[in-house]
């Protein structure tokens, strides 16, 4: 098994999306020979176009699509997923087709192909509220929404298949990453665009906690998971060990951005049904079996994200997408 990506046949599925173009970037400074599997429903090409990459465009739902992509591949990162949760209020079959479905083609071919490393991006919404914290690998499993339900169905198609098939995938589970080229509007990002236009922003709940990691720590840890035989068969959280209450998280991104006399109004459109209170990871594992911890503090990658947005045209990757622009109106 390959110590290092140099010279390393690795497929991104998802490859155009947030964290994924991140680790394609990634992987490119690495050395490795990547190949790009995106449908480019939500996966932006502009977040790719200048890496020396293949590109292939499909869906994971398409079996013949998925088996060309993963043919005579070493290693899979597979983070190719519907992954806003309030869409999956109003597309819950397509969730599950994409997040399980998709995620069982891919499985299947790759027992095929006989890959060295798998690593499949799960997420820490498969535990729903945090029952204790820090919230370790053996939390129960508690989905509060469709997709959290799609992705723990992937996460066990996973793993049974590593059980029956000795397929060599690790199971990755991000805490809410954040960052540049956001292709999705989570809070985030939202916060920063409307302080952008405005003193005044509209949220949902802002009583609840999450803990956030910025992009570039979530994606060092996907990338040593791709080189960790140790990591084969495994679950790990990757979180900062740190939480934050929203109503926090927005004073502090508009002192960042400087906001004077700010007003927080609470959009109750925007609160979801069977939301998840409380996020903390307990990361430990991450540091025992990776030799990972996160580097960038909040503040710090707030600053970092705060500062591309105003940089690049004051858009994010998904106010370009036709989709998102009807769906605003909506």
């Amino acid at each position: 098994m390959p110590h290092t990506l140099r010279d390393v046949r690795t497929l991104v599925t998802g490859g155009a999306g947030f964290i994924g173009s991140t680790v394609v970037a990634e992987l490119c400074k690495l050395g490795a020979e990547v190949t790009v599997l995106d449908d480019f429903s939500f996966g932006d090409l502009q977040n790719v176009k200048d890496q020396p990459i293949r590109i292939m465009c499909g869906d994971l739902r398409e079996e013949e699509a998925v088996f060309k992509a993963v043919k005579d591949q070493e290693v899979i990162f597979h983070l190719a997923a519907r992954p806003f949760i309030p869409l999956c209020y109003t597309r819950p079959k397509e969730f599950f087709e994409v997040n399980s479905l998709g995620t069982l083609n891919l499985m299947l071919a790759a027992i095929k192909e006989d890959p060295e490393f798998i690593v499949n991006v799960s997420s820490s919404e498969v535990y729903g509220s945090a029952q204790y914290v820090p919230m370790d690998e053996e939390h129960p499993t508690n989905p509060h929404s469709t997709y959290a339900v799609s992705k723990l169905a992937a996460d066990r198609i996973c793993f049974t298949l590593h059980k029956e098939h000795s397929l060599p995938v690790c199971l990755i589970r991000p805490f809410n990453t954040y960052g540049p080229r956001e292709t999705h509007p989570y809070i985030i990002p939202e916060v920063i665009s409307q302080f952008a236009r405005s003193n005044t922003i509209n949220c949902g709940n802002l009583e609840t906690t999450r803990d956030f990691t910025f992009i570039e720590d979530t994606v060092r840890a996907l990338i040593l998971a791709g080189r960790r035989k140790e990591a084969i068969g495994k679950v790990i959280n990757i979180g900062s060990g740190k939480e934050i209450k929203m109503r926090e998280l927005v004073v502090l991104i508009a002192e960042l951005m400087e906001v004077k006399d700010l007003k927080i109004v609470q959009n109750k459109t925007k609160i979801r049904p069977f939301d998840v209170t409380r996020l903390l990871a307990d990361n430990a594992k991450a540091k025992e079996i990776l030799s990972w911890e996160p580097k960038i503090s909040l503040e710090e990658g707030l600053k970092k994200t705060v500062d591309w947005y105003l940089k690049n045209g004051r858009q994010w990757p998904y106010e370009r997408n036709p989709f998102y622009a009807e769906y605003f109106k909506t």
